[in-house]
């Protein structure tokens, strides 16, 4: 069987894999990257911000139950992160806010993965359409892995450290029912289908630590039944105009603070009844939201027009009264939402489930209805790491030789969300640098 040695090797090239691969070489260490789509890019491919909290209290806030030091890691990385895509050529936009919360800066996703994939390609070793079989091992260190090529041949790659960037697992049907939620199934997939678990089973396998289940997943609301057409969906179609409109469950009431976030409103949404409930907007929410940019620089798109052009179930009402007139056969009672509706205007800020970022009255017609589930970008279960990216060993301490980063990885968010590309910019990163530094005291296997 032919065998490759290399210094690392990295499983994955998405944006953290290929963070991971370019700023080894950049380490002086040789790199093999193996990626079992016949693309590289991933997900990251459809993203256009680096964004996460800036501060460890702003942080602490909107994510109470993550792992602490990864949080910090985080926060303190950010910085590194965007002077790293700098280094390697690729403009950053100034900061902007994004979300309430969050500060972010937009740069050309494909321009910084491609380059990172040109540098692997010239100084490196890259592999696409091959299966990563299983993880090498000795004495409990991983030593590498057994690939399958494309035309069905097999090698083992020996390295002295290893870096799992697969992606997740939200293609998976599976495991996103048994780590998400039984209800996970009924989600559209907002993602790159090549990321079905490999990493998490290869973890696994050699004793690593995971992530606890049903930490929640980061995902937007999507009309109901709308399948997307292509990856321009993903954004076109998220309703995140959501936090500042009303949404109602199949027993026609509101079940959650929608003004915290649309992407934690399609985590509650999944646990509602048929994970599918009615998103309601008035003259001013359609105007002001509807309408605008979602972050500063992005393209604003009518979602409503969208949805109702593409078959959506979507319904005008130029009063509360015409609520009444609601299909049947969509499963709600207008009459009732209406009603709760009138609730949540004379309530104002006492309104329960409390609007606490936005508890204007929804009191101007027309109103804009749209019925809405919820769509999975990634899983927050995952691999376990320690700040420096190092995979946790369920028996305690680390599974010495191997890393993991990107969306891989787990106890980083629980139930919160600050960001995607950020983690797998910084813990990519962060493996890279460890990897460099486990190298120095652990030389490449040499042949005999």
């Amino acid at each position: 069987m032919q065998v490759i040695r290399t210094d690392v090797l990295v499983i994955g090239a998405g944006m953290a894999g290929l963070t991971a691969a370019a700023r080894s070489l950049d380490r002086g260490s040789s790199v093999v990257v193996v990626e079992k789509a016949a693309a590289v890019g991933g997900s990251a491919r459809y993203a256009g911000y680096a964004w996460t909290a800036p501060t460890h209290e702003v942080m602490d806030e909107v994510n109470p139950d993550g792992d602490p030091a990864l949080r910090r890691a985080l926060v303190d990385g950010f910085a590194d992160a965007i002077a790293w895509i700098r280094s390697v050529g690729v403009e950053c936009a100034d900061a902007v806010p994004i979300l309430r919360y969050g500060t972010g800066h937009q740069f050309d996703t494909n321009q910084y993965l491609d380059e990172c994939r040109r540098r692997v390609g010239a100084e490196g070793k890259l592999f696409t359409e091959t299966d990563t079989l299983a993880l090498l091992g000795n004495n409990g260190v991983v030593t590498g892995a057994h690939l399958r090529l494309p035309d069905g041949t097999e090698l083992d790659i020996e390295s002295a450290t290893t870096i799992l960037a697969t992606g997740g697992f939200q293609a998976d049907p599976g495991l996103a029912c048994e780590h998400i939620h039984p209800n996970a199934g009924v989600m559209q997939l907002r993602s790159n289908p090549a990321s079905s678990g490999t990493g998490l089973r290869l973890a696994a396998a050699v004793g690593a630590a995971t992530g606890k289940p049903r930490s929640g997943f980061y995902g937007h609301l999507v009309p109901a039944d709308v399948p997307f057409r292509d990856s321009g969906d993903f954004v076109a179609l998220s309703l995140y105009y959501s936090e500042h409109a009303l949404l109602f469950n199949l027993d026609n009431r509101r079940f959650t603070d929608e003004t915290m976030g649309d992407h934690l409103t399609a985590m509650r949404l999944l646990d509602q009844p048929e994970s599918r409930g009615l998103l309601v907007a008035d003259e001013r929410v359609y105007r002001d939201w509807v309408l605008g940019s979602y972050v500063e620089g992005a393209i604003a798109v009518d979602k409503f027009d969208l949805a109702q052009r593409r078959g959506g179930r979507c319904g005008m009402a130029e009063s509360l009264e015409e609520f009444a007139y609601l299909p049947p056969e969509w499963g709600y009672d207008g009459a009732a939402i209406a009603a709760e509706i009138r609730a949540v205007n004379a309530a104002g800020a006492a309104v329960q489930p409390a609007r606490v970022h936005d508890s204007a009255p929804l009191d101007r017609g027309p109103y804009y209805v749209i019925e809405t589930r919820p769509a999975l970008t990634f899983p927050f279960h995952g691999i376990r790491i320690d700040e420096h990216g190092r995979v946790l060993a369920a028996a305690g301490g680390i599974v010495d030789g191997l890393y993991a980063a990107g969306s891989d990885i787990g106890g980083l968010y629980d139930h919160a969300y600050a960001g995607g590309i950020a983690p797998a910019l910084v813990f990519g990163l962060a493996a890279a640098d460890a990897a460099a530094t486990h190298r120095r005291r652990t030389p490449t296997p040499q042949p005999a």
